[in-house]
C-alpha cells in the first residue's frame, strides 16, 4: 500500500513544473496517465545530452506514468478525455491561463462530467490578476519575484538560481494544494480548482527577506554566499577550495573561537551576532585570511569536531556519489528496455509504513494508448480508426 494508491491523475502537463508535480504524486502511489499531443512533451526533444535516443531531461521527471496520445483539438479526442475525467480524481495542467477553456475542457466543463474532480493549474502568474495572460518561464519568475536581485556577488550582475527554483517550487505548492483539496473532498464530496503560480512561489519564499524589507523599507542586497541576519554564515575559501560555515548563534560562536584559537577573534566587536552583522566586512576578511592556512577538508573536520555546522561546497559529482546520499536512496538505478541500466534521483519524502516507490521507467510516447483505450471499452477497429484520423497514435 502506498499513500496515494487508488487516486487517479490525468496529467496534461509538459516541460518541468507540471511533470515534477505529477511525478511526485505518482511516486506516492497515484495512477498517473500522461496525456500527450501527437508531438509529445517538448522535453522529449530537449538535448543533448541524450541517453540512447531518450532525452535525459524527459527521463528525469516522467517516471511512474503511463503515456496516452490524444489530440484534444478534435471532438473525438475530447470525448475520450472526458471518459477518463469521469473515472479520475485529479487533472493537472500547466498551460497559459485560458488555454483549457479554448480547448473546451476548462474547469466548469470538467465539473459537469465529474463534480468531484480536482483541477491543479500551474502557471507563470496565476489564473487572475493583470499578469495572468503573460507567458510564464522560470527565469522570468526568478527575476520578477525578487530572487535574482539578492542572488550573486555584491555589485555584480543579477544571477538566477542554478536550479529551476520557480518551476519546481510551484509544482510543490500545487501538490500541497491538491492534497489539501483531496482532504477537503472527503468532507464536502466536491472537488475544487487549485491555482499555483511561479511568481507567487517566488514571493512566498522571500520570508525573512520580506520581513527585513517591511521593517526597514530598504531593499535587500545580494551577499554572495552570505546571510543578511547572521555572521559568519556563508561560503569561505580555504587553501584549495570552498566550504560553508554556519555559526547560527552566540553559543556556536564560542565553540568556534575555541577551534580557531586566535585572540584577535575575541574582539568585543564580534561578541554577539548583532555586533558581528554590524562588523561583517572586517570579520569575514579576517576569517578568509585565517582559512588560507589549511585545506577545505581539514577545516571541515576541525570545525565539525567542535559541533559547529560546517560542510564542503560540493560539485554534482561529489553529491551524487556521496555514501550518505546513496544510503538515503537519493540516487537509484533502473533498467530500461532500450537503454539498459540508467540512474535517476530518488524520492525525498520517506514514510515509515507506506513509502513511495519507483515502479516504472518514463514511458515512450503513447506507449499506453491502446491499453487505456481498451480499458475504456473501445474496440480494436475504433482504436485503429483513431490512429488513422490523428486522434491518437
Amino acid at each position: 500500500m502506498m499513500p496515494l494508491e487508488g487516486i487517479k491523475v490525468l496529467d496534461l502537463t509538459r516541460i518541468l513544473s507540471g511533470p515534477f508535480c505529477t511525478m511526485t504524486l505518482a511516486d506516492l502511489g497515484a495512477e498517473v496517465t500522461k496525456i500527450e499531443s501527437p508531438n509529445g512533451d517538448d522535453t522529449r526533444q530537449w538535448g543533448p545530452p541524450f541517453i540512447g535516443d531518450e532525452s535525459a531531461y524527459f527521463l528525469s521527471i516522467n517516471r511512474n506514468k503511463k503515456s496516452v496520445v490524444l489530440n484534444l483539438k478534435e471532438e473525438k479526442g475530447k470525448e475520450i478525455f472526458y471518459k477518463l475525467v469521469e473515472e479520475s480524481d485529479i487533472v493537472v495542467e500547466n498551460f497559459r491561463p485560458g488555454t483549457l477553456d479554448r480547448l473546451g475542457i476548462g474547469y466548469e466543463s470538467l465539473k459537469k462530467h465529474n463534480p468531484r474532480i480536482i483541477l491543479g493549474s500551474i502557471s507563470g502568474f496565476g489564473q487572475s490578476g493583470p499578469y495572468s495572460k503573460k507567458p510564464g518561464y522560470d527565469v522570468l519568475a526568478q527575476g520578477m519575484g525578487g530572487l535574482m536581485s539578492v542572488t550573486g556577488e555584491p555589485g555584480g550582475t543579477p544571477v538566477k538560481g542554478g536550479y529551476s527554483l520557480a518551476d519546481i517550487g510551484s509544482g510543490m505548492w500545487a501538490i500541497i494544494g491538491i492534497l489539501a483539496a483531496l482532504r477537503e473532498r472527503e468532507i464536502s464530496g466536491e472537488g475544487q480548482w487549485v491555482d499555483s503560480s511561479l511568481l507567487d512561489t517566488m514571493v512566498s519564499w522571500q520570508t525573512y527577506l520580506a520581513g527585513n524589507y517591511f521593517a526597514t523599507k530598504e531593499n535587500p542586497k545580494p551577499l554572495g554566499g552570505a546571510h543578511p541576519n547572521i555572521v559568519p554564515y556563508e561560503v569561505f575559501k580555504a587553501s584549495d577550495g570552498y566550504f560553508i560555515l554556519a555559526v547560527g548563534n552566540d553559543s556556536l560562536w564560542q565553540r568556534f573561537l575555541d577551534v580557531l584559537g586566535e585572540d584577535k577573534f575575541r574582539d568585543e566587536r564580534f561578541a554577539t551576532n548583532p555586533q558581528r552583522v554590524e562588523h561583517r566586512d572586517e570579520l569575514v576578511a579576517m576569517l578568509n585570511d585565517t582559512f588560507q592556512s589549511k585545506t577545505k577538508d581539514e577545516w571541515v573536520e576541525i570545525i565539525e569536531k567542535a559541533g559547529v555546522p560546517c560542510g564542503p561546497v560540493n560539485k554534482f559529482s561529489d553529491v551524487l556519489n556521496d555514501p550518505h546520499v546513496k544510503e538515503r536512496e537519493m540516487v537509484v538505478e533502473k533498467e530500461h528496455p532500450k537503454l539498459g541500466t540508467f540512474q535517476m534521483l530518488g524520492i525525498p519524502v520517506k514514510l515509515s509504513r507506506t513509502p513511495g516507490q519507483i515502479e516504472s521507467i518514463p514511458p515512450g510516447l503513447g506507449e499506453h494508448s491502446e491499453e487505456v483505450l481498451k480499458r475504456l471499452g473501445y474496440t480494436d477497429e475504433e482504436i485503429e480508426s483513431f490512429s488513422k484520423n490523428g486522434i491518437t497514435n
